[in-house]
């Protein structure tokens, strides 16, 4: 069975609740779509939501996997993103916080707005497949982490090297 709103919570009852009571929602997908143009696989992760005087405080850590590309070697790999994160519904206006946030009259909290932003902020800007990675050869585009094609870049084939005469006057 695949829930319609699977980042909607109802949390009528803890908005009634005295404030410190916490409740926790737990997450267990193999695949989540959290908008039209972003999925995550294996997304896990929980968010407590506790009562507060001025709104309902969110906090939640969660861990996904995305799809990316390696800047060195162009290979597709599977790369793991985690995140924390912690946000106030505000009840009314004078609580609102920066994010804007104010819970509405159906005491219901759209959390993939809220993941999709936090999700997008932990994905690297230059993923690498892993620490090692040699690249593709800049002479033939072999993948240098499969066979080494004999190409090595001289030492002077670097865009300082010019520098380097400079030291010898």
């Amino acid at each position: 069975m695949t829930l319609r709103k699977p980042f909607r919570l109802n949390v009528g009852f803890i908005v009634n609740a005295d404030v410190g009571f916490s409740n926790e929602f737990p997450f267990d997908y193999e695949k989540i779509q959290v908008d039209e143009e972003f999925s995550l696989r294996h997304f896990r992760g929980s968010a407590i939501v506790g009562r507060t005087p001025q709104g309902l405080l969110l906090t939640g850590g969660f861990e996904a996997t995305i799809s990316a590309q390696c800047v060195r070697c162009l290979r597709d790999f599977d790369q793991i993103i985690r995140w924390e994160m912690t946000e106030l519904y505000a009840f009314n206006e004078k609580s609102v916080t920066d994010s804007g946030l104010i819970l509405s009259d159906d005491a219901q909290i759209d959390l993939a707005p809220i993941v999709r932003d936090y999700a997008i902020t932990e994905i690297p800007i230059n993923p690498v497949c892993k620490p090692d990675c040699q690249g593709l050869c800049v002479e033939c585009g072999q993948d240098l982490n499969q066979k080494d094609c004999g190409h090595h870049p001289s030492q002077d084939d670097h865009p300082f090297a010019s520098l380097k005469d400079l030291l010898k006057n």
